[in-house]
């Protein structure tokens, strides 16, 4: 029996290994991920405010490996009324990975992708210090993040939770989200470079201005770029 004529297409076995290989990375080299989020539970503290990741609950009522792309990720899906419903790579290719910041605290951003009236959603959103990283689209679905139909339908949008003018980023963030991002672009093929790896602020004709002037690109794309080696070989 010819690959082609195996059930496990080419691109199936490749998608299987960035899978593996992004959650051995995310396990040996970021056990941040893991540990509490200190930040973010200062920001729960206001009773007005719900962790919609702690509140799904434990991984089987979340449907947690049935529905995620990422196994470090637990799903907090966004609104139907937030994304288009898609099967790509098919229906689109995907040929870039977008950066945004959220400017606001992770639940906030994570009830507006819930929020069918926001008309807003990313598939990834990373935390302050890269401890916890929701899904809330599938990656064949169209999150709606970049203000572009076009980008949208042709690109995977990874939220980070703080501000532009935040002086410093963390290092666990970028380094959870390198490996996020390494992960997409093996599966995708897509290149690991700044023409393809872009901010909101890149995007034709954007309104937005994130990730921000003091988001470090130099050391995020060594980071992906040494993620990306690792899953590739």
């Amino acid at each position: 029996m010819t690959m082609e004529d195996s059930p496990l297409s080419r691109r199936q076995l490749l998608w299987g290994a960035a899978g593996a290989a992004g959650t051995v990375l995310a396990t040996v080299e970021l056990p941040r991920l893991m540990e509490s989020d200190a930040k973010l539970k200062v920001a729960l503290a206001s009773p007005v405010l719900k962790d919609p990741v702690a509140a799904a609950g434990p991984p089987t009522t979340r449907r947690r490996h049935a529905l995620v792309d990422y196994a470090p990720a637990v799903w907090v899906e966004a609104s139907e009324s937030n994304y288009t419903s898609s099967d790509r790579p098919e229906d689109y290719p995907i040929e870039y990975v977008v950066i945004h910041l959220t400017t606001d605290h992770l639940p906030i951003m994570l009830s507006k992708f819930k929020d069918p009236a926001e008309r807003v959603s990313a598939h990834y959103v990373v935390s302050a210090t890269g401890t916890r990283i929701a899904q809330c689209v599938r990656e064949r679905d169209v999150a709606w993040h970049s203000g572009s139909v076009w980008y949208n339908h042709r690109s995977i949008g990874i939220e980070h939770e703080g501000w532009t003018d935040q002086p410093v980023y963390t290092d666990g963030m970028y380094e959870a989200s390198a490996v996020l991002a390494a992960t997409i672009c093996a599966k995708y093929d897509v290149p690991v470079d700044r023409d393809h790896i872009v901010g909101h602020v890149e995007i034709p004709l954007s309104t937005h201005d994130d990730p921000g002037p003091v988001w470090n690109w130099n050391t995020y794309m060594k980071l992906v770029v040494t993620a990306h080696r690792r899953i590739r070989t």
